[in-house]
């Protein structure tokens, strides 16, 4: 008897905490949950699915264009080694998220660098890095 009027007594005490932790939790709430968070522009991605190929051996591009529209077209771009932006004749659109997956084949052998750029010549995504040996 004496066993359960200890357990019974510290369930009450665990009920009584609660329920006062929980009104200070609702009388006082933090100023910051009032104020709408700041949405920030969506990152773009890019990645390769391999990092060192064949000449025209096939790998992908994927990532997410955050800064442009869903369904915008993007275009592939590939810088050799100390050269200017060159614009390749490979173009998608992107699907409703923003992401693209690009299938790539590339003839020029050595350190590849490739991006993908909007409409307005803009570039979309990181640098990625391909060697082709």
């Amino acid at each position: 008897m004496r066993q359960s009027v200890r357990i019974w007594g510290a369930g009450i005490a665990a009920v009584v905490a609660g329920s006062v932790g929980a009104a200070v939790a609702v009388a006082s709430p933090s100023p910051a949950a009032h104020k709408p968070a700041a949405s920030a522009p969506a990152a773009s991605t890019a990645k390769a699915s391999m990092k060192n190929v064949r000449a025209w051996e096939q790998f992908r591009i994927r990532g997410t264009a955050g800064s442009v529209p869903a369904g915008s077209r993007v275009t592939l771009q590939q810088k050799l080694d100390g050269g200017a932006w060159q614009t390749l004749p490979a173009s998608m659109n992107t699907n409703s998220r923003s992401m693209y997956n690009m299938r790539v084949m590339l003839g020029m052998k050595g350190h590849n660098k490739l991006r993908l750029v909007d409409s307005r010549k803009r570039a979309v995504s990181p640098v990625v890095d391909v060697w082709v040996r």
